[in-house]
């Protein structure tokens, strides 16, 4: 393990590897304790690098067995290696030679679960980033593709399925010794070593097929632990639909003759594309109505079609470098983004997205660990894998299709497609193809990905009532973040409508000042004045529809303006953030104020508007679900910014919430009666929708109430879990002391203790509970026996739950809670490096708390960055907090 932070890279650093690998063989004889790997490169000097330069390969934590240069075996004083490089010097003149490797590796204690390790006896790898060093020395970097031939020899018993990536090719028994076969696969596609992939274990199976647009066919497989293969079902069903929108709206055929996918309990990424052969955390391929919430359906959907996309979008096409990460994730994102909404509700789609941005990307980007989309440097590019390369990446994307409109967008993905298949790409090839295909000059677009923070656009309006005409004035201002105190203008497209008090958009005779086009106006200047004439009537503006850019707008609305919006604009977006708006104004004030110094005002506004949405059965039930919906205690946080005290936020938004429900406590019992679905599950966006605005509606009628029984009755009638897991929050959180709760909590054990992903949902909804004794409970759970440090999974569903989505229970006053965090951190790193950095971006927005909090939280981030055997991983992102 690395033990301190290494080298900077940077950007303008970048130069090709001296040498090209075309053809790599890989060998595998898998013993759990003693793997033996031989790779065979073909290596190439390229064209501009001068004879005698030697050969420089990656590794990391290798045991080195022999090296041969062209059949010929190279004595000690022919190579320098270390575990974590290997430099030959007297390499062949005429630049091409073949070099065979044999390394050991360890696949049982490797718990970092990088590279290849062994899990639940069934071997896996997970080569993205820098795993592939872990199991070969290689130029492990993206820019280095080569054709793959891997051979898989294992004990039959032990490991009778033995997966790679590409088509299979042949297997067999190995004749020589008994017990033991072997497969050979090969992939005709060239790639770089972070999509290698090999799984060997014993797993069931589920099988299917699919037939491309142009006819040929494909076998489909996932594989999972036996007992498990029904529960897999809807992911090949969201597998096939994925590749067939895939297909019709972007043009992109599958390309192999097979398309695996396997599912493991440990696994520190959601899921990677390794090319034909994807591997999942099983989170995210498992369901079926008993063990499965909506919200995991939808997950199951949106990352079976991510990881698919990425065949095109990060394996056909890869990227040259690290730095352009967001290249292939960005984009894949945005594109996984556009399936989910036209497999379910669009608008309510993307407010999640919206939602999601706001609460992981602007922190981010209002805090230490900002960076742009594209950073220009990093000392440890597991920590780069973040919220503002995927999810501010996607909204990049999804700018460049608004500034030059859908057909345009997708003339430009076929160029792209078209002129760089089979290679590693840069930010710059892949704008350069909407700039070719528009006419557009995207030089000023393109700061979307080089500058860091979120930018602050300011609105103000006026109306001339004479001249018939309406004034919007815009200015726009990005903060400064580490290591860029000075922004310039960026291009940010701003949707809007203009809305006449009957509710429609007003249509202007003519426009004059900036540049106005197909409902957009495109702010490029500091500061842009933009006047509508032909409006004979004051409009009410309505900005940012459709969350066109990743911003914070600042509009000059009253009141009385904003509630307009909320009730009637006609785009779901805009109107969901109106209502949102004048629900955090309201519970910013609260937290303000004490107990009983709560403005009955407010308090009025917020409840009438509640009641003209929730009961509005022309609204889609799950739009009301979200409109009802009060922002979290960190999005309270976010939205104050300094001086935060958890306690008083929860105080501000558990008032309003009673105050909504004891106005309209007997309506919205009526409607959660009326939402009781007698018919079959099914986890389709309409009853999915019902099913959250009835749940929503359990918690408000619970509080008042202040009765368990309801929510106690909905678990034992649920024959869902999307109910059964609501109902038990509620129980929890709300009456968690009380008989209810506990025979609650007690029942769903029993009847799931024997699957610990299933628990996960029974920690997390423990370790959210607020209180003073939030800390006891997550210390008491851990010595549960189905949590273990060493699963991913299930440390993120206690502690990190814990930390992240329990702001009360994590923020004790006495930073009690903090030095817990300090000692879990310190006792995961050196197994799993990247999940220890990972949890620690939690802290990210520690300045902002209030004094008391804040120090304590400074001094348990220098007890961490003190301890001296850190991994890269931890001290990059704890030195960058601290900073």
């Amino acid at each position: 393990m690395r033990t301190e932070t290494g080298p900077v890279f940077r950007l303008e650093d970048y130069r090709p590897t001296p040498y090209a690998i075309p053809v790599t063989k890989l060998d595998f004889l898998l013993e759990p304790t003693k793997t033996v790997v031989r790779a065979t490169l073909s290596i190439e000097r390229r064209p501009q690098t001068p004879p005698g330069t030697p050969l420089i390969l990656d590794g990391d934590a290798l045991q080195l067995v022999s090296v041969s240069l062209d059949g010929r075996e190279l004595g000690g004083n022919s190579f320098i290696a270390t575990p974590e490089r290997l430099e030959i010097n007297d390499l062949p003149e005429s630049g091409c030679f073949t070099l065979e490797i044999v390394t050991q590796i360890n696949p049982t204690t490797n718990r970092q679960l990088s590279g290849l390790y062994r899990s639940s006896g069934v071997y896996c790898t997970q080569c993205e980033a820098e795993g592939f060093r872990r199991i070969t020395y290689y130029y492990d970097r993206p820019d280095v593709l080569s054709v793959y031939t891997v051979r898989i020899e294992a004990d039959r018993d032990a490991a009778p399925i033995l997966l790679s990536n590409g088509n299979p090719v042949e297997s067999g028994a190995v004749e020589a010794v008994a017990g033991r076969h072997f497969a050979i696969w090969h992939d005709p596609h060239p790639k770089p070593s972070y999509l290698f992939a090999l799984v060997a274990g014993s797993l069931g199976v589920v099988k299917d097929h699919f037939t491309t647009q142009s006819g040929r066919a494909v076998d489909l497989a996932i594989y999972v632990e036996h007992g498990k293969e029904e529960r897999a079902l809807y992911a090949m069903d969201a597998l096939k639909r994925s590749m067939r929108w895939d297909e019709e709206k972007f043009g992109r055929e599958y390309d192999l003759d097979i398309f695996n996918i396997v599912a493991v309990s440990d696994f520190n990424m959601g899921a990677m594309e390794n090319k034909g052969l994807n591997v999942f955390n099983d989170k995210y391929v498992l369901a079926d109505p008993q063990t499965a919430t909506d919200a995991d359906y939808a997950g199951i959907e949106a990352v079976i079609a991510h990881e698919y996309f990425h065949n095109w979008t990060g394996n056909r096409i890869t990227c040259r470098d690290w730095f352009q990460l967001c290249l292939k994730e960005g984009l894949t994102v945005y594109r996984d983004h556009e399936f989910s909404a036209d497999q379910r509700s669009r608008p309510v789609k993307r407010i999640a997205e919206v939602k999601l941005l706001k609460s992981q990307q602007f922190p981010e980007d209002g805090g230490p660990l900002a960076h742009p989309v594209r950073p220009r440097q990093y000392s440890e590019i597991n920590n780069f894998y973040t919220a503002t390369v995927y999810e501010k990446g996607s909204e990049v994307v999804r700018m460049i299709r608004t500034i030059i409109g859908p057909e345009l967008f997708r003339k430009g993905m076929d160029l792209y497609f078209e002129r760089h298949d089979g290679e590693a790409a840069t930010i710059e090839d892949f704008i350069k193809v909407f700039a070719d295909v528009s006419g557009q000059d995207f030089s000023q677009f393109a700061l979307w990905y080089d500058q860091a923070g979120t930018p602050t656009v300011r609105a103000s309006f006026s109306y001339d009532a004479e001249e018939a005409s309406f004034t919007v004035a815009l200015s726009q201002a990005i903060p400064p973040t580490p290591g860029q105190a000075t922004k310039k203008p960026m291009h940010i497209p701003v949707a809007f409508g203009l809305i006449g008090p009957d509710g429609q958009d007003l249509q202007p005779s003519s426009i004059e000042g900036g540049m106005v086009r197909d409902g957009v106006i495109h702010l490029r200047h500091a500061e842009e004045t933009i006047t509508f004439h032909g409006i004979h009537e004051r409009p009410v503006p309505s900005l940012l529809r459709g969350f066109s850019a990743p911003i914070n707008l600042v509009a000059a609305l009253s009141e009385h303006e904003r509630r307009f919006l909320a009730l009637n604009d006609s785009d779901p977006v805009a109107r969901w953030q109106a209502m949102n708006d004048i629900f955090m104004q309201a519970l910013l004030d609260g937290a303000k104020r004490t107990r009983d110094g709560y403005s009955p005002q407010v308090d009025n506004i917020v409840t009438e508007l509640v009641g003209r949405v929730a009961f509005d059965d022309a609204i889609e039930p799950a739009f009301r679900a979200l409109c009802l919906t009060l922002p979290s205690e960190s999005d309270i946080a976010r939205e104050m910014g300094r001086n935060v005290d958890p306690d008083a936020i929860l105080a501000s938004r558990q008032h309003l919430i009673g105050v909504i429900a004891s106005s309209h406590a007997d309506r919205f019992a009526a409607v959660y009666d009326d939402l009781r679905q007698e018919e079959a599950f099914s986890p389709a966006a309409a009853p999915a929708g019902k099913r959250a605005l009835r749940n929503v509606l359990l918690d408000y009628l619970s509080l008042y109430e202040n009765d368990p029984a309801r929510a106690a009755r909905q678990f034992g009638q649920a024959d869902n879990m999307t109910d059964r897991a609501a109902a038990l929050a509620v129980l929890v959180h709300r009456f968690g002391d009380t008989q209810p709760a506990h025979e609650a909590l007690a029942s769903f054990e029993q009847r799931f203790g024997h699957d610990a992903l299933i628990m996960d949902k029974w920690f997390v909804v423990q370790a959210t509970r607020p209180g003073e004794n939030a800390l006891d409970n997550v210390r008491a759970l851990m010595e549960h026996p189905l949590f273990s440090l060493d699963n991913p999974n299930r440390v993120r569903g206690l502690i990190g739950a814990f930390c992240a989505s329990n702001p009360t229970g994590f923020n004790r006053k006495d930073g009690a809670a903090y030095e817990f965090f300090a000692d879990m951190l310190l006792s995961i790193d050196p197994e799993n490096p990247q999940l220890s950095a990972r949890l620690l971006t939690s802290l990210r927005s520690w300045r902002s708390l209030e004094d008391v909090r804040r120090e304590h939280v400074r001094s348990a981030l220098a007890r961490i960055a003190s301890t001296s055997s850190l991994s890269s991983d931890l001290r990059d992102i704890v030195e960058r907090t601290l900073a």
